[in-house]
């Protein structure tokens, strides 16, 4: 016979950064949803990342790194 395990499910918050502790949640939340949000125009312009980076006026390896989801490092302003 197989043994079955249990699963606890808890209900998280809106932002998954305070969920997991972190003490700049607010600020991590907005940089990855702006990142989300350059990620999908980029995509619906069928933009490389060169020309992003070009459009933005920074380095393709820094477009390369938001869309990735790296953004700590980046600048809001």
């Amino acid at each position: 016979m197989s043994q079955q395990n249990e699963v606890t499910i808890e209900e998280g918050s809106t932002n998954v950064y305070a969920d997991l502790g972190y003490a700049d949640a607010a600020e991590m939340q907005r940089k990855s949803q702006l990142a989300g949000e350059i990620a999908r125009a980029i995509k619906a312009r069928r933009l490389t990342q060169d020309g992003a980076a070009v459009l933005l006026g920074i380095d393709q390896s820094k477009i390369s790194r938001i869309t990735r989801g790296q953004f700590r490092g980046v600048s809001e302003a």
